[in-house]
């Protein structure tokens, strides 16, 4: 099992290594806009959904409307296709307009900086919550999708079932320093190199210190 003092090797490996792909889409949005909203909304469309599409489709919303009231002038119908393709594009549009509402009903605007609050709002799970949170705010969260859920198993450092399980797991073990950029070492590195199915071990740099626990194939 990795130990802490591991970890942040591993950790400046996986930076190392991801240097020359991509960053996560909404982490992107983040560090160009400085805009939480922004975030939230991205982070909604991001949902079982590939990076490249979130990000086109981020760009042609944003292009109309970048704000909760101006997203809530556009009817379903706007919203639905300047998100398309997005996975679920019709519902997404529907729960964006409620979002918007939510925030000018209830926080004057502005996207709340708490998971608890963020929570209130529909189709904001934990993942979202702590997102916007980390990347838009820049406050102490810890960021659980199905890569880090997966790739903090497989390396041995937790051992949990659900991404849940995860997060809790690691904000009792993980350095406090090494929360608010955890998912956007993770995303990257699973999505090119520790992919969920048959990863590339063999050019894997922190593949010393893995302990590939339900790995059955690799290359």
């Amino acid at each position: 099992m990795l130990t802490n003092r591991q970890i942040t090797k591993v950790l400046q490996q996986v930076r190392n290594a991801i240097s020359a792909w991509e960053p996560a889409v909404v982490g992107k949005i983040a560090e160009e806009s400085r805009d939480p909203f922004r975030v939230l909304i991205s982070c909604i469309l991001s949902q079982q959904t590939k990076d490249h599409v979130t990000g086109e489709a981020s760009e042609r919303l944003y292009r109309l409307a970048d704000r909760p009231d101006a997203i809530l002038a556009l009817s379903e119908r706007q919203i639905a296709q300047a998100i398309y393709p997005v996975s679920f594009y019709k519902t997404k549009a529907r729960t964006l307009r409620t979002v918007c509402h939510d925030l000018l009903t209830r926080f004057g605007g502005r996207a709340p900086d708490t998971i608890e609050t963020l929570l209130t709002l529909p189709g904001v799970g934990r993942k979202t919550a702590n997102l916007v949170v980390t990347v838009g705010y820049g406050k102490f969260g810890i960021c659980v999708d199905t890569h880090v859920h997966r790739i903090s198993n497989r390396w041995g450092y937790v051992d949990t079932k659900t991404p849940e399980q995860t997060e809790m797991a690691l904000r009792l073990k993980l350095p406090r320093r090494h929360w608010i950029y955890y998912n956007d070492l993770l995303v990257p590195f699973g999505q090119h190199l520790c992919r969920p199915i048959s990863p590339f071990c063999s050019r894997c740099p922190v593949e010393r210190w893995c302990a590939k626990v339900g790995v059955t194939a690799h290359r």
